[in-house]
């Protein structure tokens, strides 16, 4: 009898179900890069705070200089970070750069290239201006008390200025969630490391690694733990005492007698909630908890690995957030034919192109083993063929997900 394998969608949502996000925590602004806001900022300040000048100039009353000619009298200056005490009057102007505060009287600024200093230091206009021209009003870009940026956002190079100048020096943001990981088998020796005849290089904990860091999680590396149910329960108690929010385990999860590692998780107070998907490439993933810790067990494939990772510990990871889950998946044309799939949902390696008329062509690549990181490396998104799948030609519509 076949056995039971929980479809793809199902086992996102138990994977997910009933996660509560990370603590809030202060942190200066200059450690927040890509961290998850955890409450909304609102502007603590107005900007500008009054009406500045925008470019480098003279202020002017525009009736001065509605028609030419025009020559002004200089009475003052007023660079930027200083103020024009006092007031501009009838055919008076003040020397005014970017930035620094309109003095009152004024309503315009006349570019410093449409003047002409005249040898008594009168100021000849040689343009018009209008009310308000190359002046940014008050409150242009925010008012003190508007909202600006949402709790849930990331912040990147663009947020993280905008925090500044709204005048904020510290963030409440999400903890990072605190993964844990453990690469499994007496195969494996590290990368760098002399290689006996029957062993390989770990590679599948670099990935996830990266992916953790990448969503804005903390890694935990506990290394390789060799094929021994006394080192392991080690390992997985290490990961426990850390307070981990995960603990990821890769390889040793399938059905081998070597394969210890669902027993001894289980040994060491797992609830397993499922073990098997109806995917390719990476069935043998495992999900349970030891306490408040989830336990993700993915295959020891290479890509096997890395795609579990992408659609299970990702979404994990972006709930501890606080984010919400969206379906990111796009729409896009087969670059060449697929065959009919079976009873388990495939993600096709393949490369990808962006057409200039808004369409996006993705061809599978020839070869598609999981055990071939190069094949991996160089797509660009997977092909997502549901279950049961007819065959497709060339130009027929499909869903991808672009891989990071």
């Amino acid at each position: 009898m076949a056995d039971k394998l929980l479809p793809v969608e199902d086992a996102i949502l138990r994977v997910v179900q009933g996660v509560e996000p990370t603590v809030s925590e202060d942190v200066p602004l200059a450690g927040a890069l890509n961290r998850i806001l955890a409450a909304p900022l609102a502007a603590l300040r107005t900007q500008p705070p009054v009406d500045v000048s925008a470019m480098d100039g003279y202020a002017v009353r525009s009736v001065d200089v509605a028609s030419l000619p025009t020559t002004l009298t200089l009475i003052g200056a007023a660079p930027a970070g200083h103020a024009y005490g006092g007031v501009v009057g009838e055919n008076q102007t003040v020397r005014i750069f970017t930035g620094a505060p309109v003095p009152a009287g004024a309503d315009a600024i006349l570019l410093q290239e449409d003047t002409v200093v005249e040898s008594d230091g009168r100021i000849r206009a040689t343009e018009t201006v209008k009310p308000q021209q190359h002046i940014r009003a008050k409150g242009l870009d925010f008012v003190a008390g508007q909202p600006m940026l949402a709790a849930g956002t990331r912040l990147g190079m663009r947020q993280l200025s905008l925090a500044a100048a709204l005048n904020h020096g510290h963030v409440a943001v999400r903890a990072k969630p605190l993964v844990a990981i453990i690469a499994t088998g007496d195969e494996l020796v590290p990368p760098g490391s002399p290689i006996g005849p029957n062993q390989i290089v770990a590679s599948n904990s670099f990935g996830i690694a990266g992916l953790v860091e990448t969503l804005g999680g903390a890694v935990l590396d506990l290394g390789i733990v060799p094929d021994d149910r006394a080192a392991l329960a080690a390992a997985i108690d290490r990961a426990a005492a850390s307070g981990a929010d995960i603990l990821v385990t890769l390889g040793g999860a399938s059905v081998g007698e070597h394969d210890i590692v669902r027993e001894v998780l289980v040994g060491r107070g797992m609830e397993l909630d499922f073990w098997k998907i109806a995917m390719r490439p990476g069935k043998p993933l495992m999900f349970g908890r030891i306490g408040a810790m989830r336990v993700l067990g993915l295959p020891g494939n290479p890509v096997s690995s890395l795609v579990c990772g992408l659609l299970f510990l990702k979404p994990l990871i972006q709930r501890l957030l606080g984010l919400e889950l969206v379906d990111e998946t796009e729409a896009a044309e087969l670059g060449g034919p697929v065959r009919e799939n079976d009873r388990r949902q495939d993600y096709v390696r393949a490369s990808l192109v962006d057409l200039p008329d808004g369409r996006r062509i993705a061809t599978p690549l020839p070869r598609q083993d999981s055990s071939m990181l190069s094949t991996f490396a160089q797509a660009i998104c997977l092909i997502v063929r549901p279950p049961f799948a007819a065959a497709e030609p060339e130009s027929a519509p499909c869903r991808i997900l672009r891989l990071p």
